[in-house]
């Protein structure tokens, strides 16, 4: 569950999925007692609303900066790639800086390709914009995903701890 949270904080980590592997595994071992459930039900809400805020938080901040369609799907397909390792200019950081500036690239690359009407000056201006939006929207989102993963943490050890048997002594 340390791993779950850590991972929650860090993009491309599974964070919140290693949480609900965890309370599974515990309800597997120990039976799912009611506690156990409320816990994994806890977890696997916590676990469908942060990818929620995964997926709109990119969105909805490039959206606010004014990026067009072409700048949020440059986005998305900049995150995989860079995610995948398919950026070959960065030898250090793998996939956590392939996401952030994959992402960075892509956008600027959709909002250079659809922005033709403006000037190059304002296309890069428009497509830093959106790129930085992108990314600090994507940040916040996981700090709103590692704050959640503590909570589902917690209501675990809360709901768990009184029927967890002590260790014979």
């Amino acid at each position: 569950m340390v791993a779950g949270i850590v991972g929650a904080f860090v993009p491309a980590f599974p964070g919140i999925g290693l949480i609900v592997a965890a309370i599974a595994i515990w309800g597997a071992v120990s039976g799912f007692s009611q506690a156990v459930l409320i816990a994994l039900g806890v977890a696997i809400a916590i676990f469908l609303i942060t990818t929620a805020i995964d997926y709109l938080a990119g969105y909805l901040g490039a959206k606010k900066v004014g990026a067009s369609n072409w700048g949020q799907i440059g986005a998305i397909i900049g995150m995989i790639l860079g995610l995948l390792g398919l950026l070959p200019a960065l030898p250090v950081g793998g996939p956590i800086f392939g996401l952030l500036f994959g992402s960075m690239i892509g956008a600027f690359l959709g909002e250079m390709l659809y922005r033709r009407d403006l000037a190059l000056a304002a296309r890069c201006k428009l497509g830093a914009k959106v790129s930085l939006a992108i990314v600090v929207s994507s940040l916040l989102g996981n700090v709103i995903a590692g704050v959640l993963s503590i909570i589902a943490t917690v209501v675990f050890l809360i709901t768990t701890w009184p029927t967890a048997m002590s260790p014979a002594l």
